[in-house]
């Protein structure tokens, strides 16, 4: 007798494993030099349920609200998948007949979109603990049936609450669904749903940045980086700290990704990109704060950012702390880069073996000209969205 199985993770694994999933799909994730999970690590303790790819806030909502309408229907997992689809295509039309046009995930593509916003947002919501259910949209699906077949026999249980709390799928505190959803609706939140969104924030995240923020109007900062925030010394000590270090990181290996795209022009032969990537190099170089990075402690990095949703590899620390070794002695100036170069290179071929764009030149080839040559940012520009999105409600 045949049998499908699954392997059930605990709740920690089963984010990571979403969370790995999701980034192969994303745009802005690429990890040329294998430092992601460190930006990662970051990014996830000042601004949990984030990704690169959300756009508005109001879409924590939407999500719940469009799969509460189908909660009551009686078909099967595939019939709920479709309708869900529908749905999630119905709701971009929606925003663009309520008068919306920057922000709306599928307003081009319509039906044929690929990446539907209750997968761009899945992971938000369990983390914010706006979703209850523990497992992914598909698994949903399949669930429905068993979660409505039980909700009646909730008060035959010897404890009730307990019970009901195994069956929901939604936070109980969820704000009402809008009877217009489908017709034409808005990003913009009530008052109501931006408290709401607070709320879960300080509930599920409270020692997180992202709920300081949430709460104290942090979003109205309009600044490029989360350490130029006007407001940086009201911040919490823990997530001071983080930021100081997260921008520490940024700077100083900004210019390991900018020699690599300079080493990859070079093998293109490409003088435009060329000429570029040296003089970016060299205002990179000359905005370097030397005696603070030679005060960086990296062991107090390593022990702020530890995450346990991500695994730095003992390989990542490994370049960090070489990069960093070489910047302080300045075998990363202007005229003497040979060791640096040697040293990004040996990093990318390790990492990508026969795709090395180092080591396959038809891969080379196809390089475009700029890969992960912007400094991080650790998701602010999507935290800040978010944030604004809770200061202009109404």
């Amino acid at each position: 007798m045949s049998s499908l199985a699954w392997i059930d993770f605990d709740e920690a694994e089963r984010q990571r494993a979403q969370r790995i999933m999701a980034l192969f799909q994303e745009r802005e994730t690429r990890d040329e030099l294998g430092l992601g999970s460190i930006r990662d690590s970051i990014a996830d303790h000042l601004f949990p349920g984030t990704s690169t790819i959300q756009t508005r806030l109001r879409y924590m909502l939407f999500i719940p609200w469009l799969f509460q309408m189908l909660e009551d229907s009686s078909v099967g997992p595939d019939e709920l998948a479709r309708e869900a689809r529908a749905f999630e295509t119905r709701l971009a039309n929606a925003l663009k007949a309520g008068g919306e046009t920057n922000g709306i995930i599928g307003r081009d593509a319509g039906a044929d979109l690929q990446r539907l916003p209750s997968s761009v947002y899945w992971a938000g919501l369990g983390t914010w603990g706006i979703r209850l259910f523990p497992g992914s949209a598909d698994s949903l699906f399949s669930s429905m049936r068993h979660l409505q077949r039980n909700r009646p026999r909730i008060r035959e249980s010897e404890d009730p609450a307990v019970e009901a709390q195994a069956l929901l799928i939604w936070t109980p505190a969820l704000p009402s669904r809008p009877r217009d959803l489908l017709e034409a609706t808005r990003f913009k939140l009530s008052l109501d749903e931006a408290q709401f969104i607070i709320d879960r924030l300080v509930a599920s995240q409270p020692h997180s940045l992202l709920a300081f923020l949430a709460r104290t109007s942090g979003g109205e900062a309009d600044c490029q980086n989360i350490w130029e925030h006007p407001h940086l010394a009201d911040f919490p000590k823990d997530a001071r700290t983080l930021v100081e270090h997260g921008a520490m990181f940024s700077s100083v290996m900004h210019g390991a990704s900018l020699l690599y795209n300079l080493l990859l022009s070079q093998m293109r032969e490409r003088s435009d990109w060329i000429e570029k990537y040296e003089a970016r190099l060299a205002d990179w170089r000359a905005g370097l704060d030397m005696p603070a990075i030679r005060a960086w402690s990296l062991d107090a990095f390593w022990q702020a950012i530890d995450h346990p949703a991500h695994r730095i590899r003992s390989a990542a620390k490994r370049f960090v702390t070489d990069w960093l070794a070489l910047l302080k002695s300045g075998g990363v100036s202007v005229g003497n880069r040979t060791d640096a170069a040697r040293m990004v290179q040996d990093r990318e071929r390790r990492l990508k073996t026969s795709q090395s764009r180092f080591a396959n030149r038809a891969v080379r080839d196809r390089w475009t000209g700029a890969s992960g040559a912007e400094p991080l940012s650790f998701r602010w520009a999507q935290a800040r969205s978010h944030l604004r999105d809770i200061v202009n409600a109404e």
